[in-house]
């Protein structure tokens, strides 16, 4: 029986760079890493050579590009075993609310009540810390997708950095985020939060589509 074709690694940004000889290894260092630079070569020549070059010379090479000229990212990227999450909030109606779904089943794990006053990026923020605290609770620390940049700065922080009229909306969302930045400030989690690439991949699988 032929060997299988061993593939090499290089990571120029992540959590630890270099050559890595398995793709495990790999996504160690780059899940969950803002600007993550990494390629994959077919020998460890090759990828010692492209590590001592720098990513300038790689990324984006050979990859498809959008319109805007931006490279897309591949969908073999996605983690597929793994929670997606994502809020909605209409303008019209000025309900907000948030859900979770397996990634790849799309069977959804969670939803919130639609509440009246809040903003869609305290609705990813309330989603990404109801996920993390379920995970803990039933002991899975996979990964957990979101398409909000803010949000993941938010649970970074700890902190719901909105300026939404309380007096305003629901009270009920006010003690949502309590409880959230509470959780935060009191619990650890090994789930990487990774954002979903919607230009490459489409909508995230836990969108609700109303668009």
């Amino acid at each position: 029986m032929a060997k299988k074709k061993l593939k090499w690694y290089v990571v120029w940004k992540g959590v630890k760079t270099g050559v890595f000889d398995s793709w495990s290894e790999c996504q160690a260092q780059i899940a969950g890493y803002t600007g993550a630079q990494y390629k994959s070569f077919e020998s460890l020549s090759e990828a010692e050579k492209a590590y001592n070059k720098g990513a300038s010379d790689y990324i984006g090479k050979g990859s498809v590009k959008s319109s805007t000229g931006k490279a897309k990212v591949s969908r073999n990227n996605i983690i597929w075993d793994s929670i997606a999450v994502d809020a909605a909030a209409s303008s019209a109606s000025k309900l907000m609310e948030y859900r979770g779904v397996f990634t790849k089943s799309k069977k959804e794990i969670f939803r919130s009540e639609a509440y009246y006053g809040g903003t869609n990026n305290i609705g990813e923020f309330l989603a990404i810390v109801h996920a993390l605290a379920l995970s803990k609770a039933k002991g899975y620390n996979g990964p957990i997708y979101t398409d909000s940049k803010t949000a993941m700065s938010w649970v970074k922080k700890k902190k719901a950095n909105t300026k939404f009229d309380a007096q305003l909306a629901d009270p009920a969302i006010k003690e949502l985020i309590d409880r959230a930045e509470k959780w935060l400030s009191t619990n650890t989690f090994e789930n990487h939060l990774l954002k979903w690439e919607t230009e490459s991949w489409g909508e995230i699988p836990a969108d609700f589509g109303r668009k």
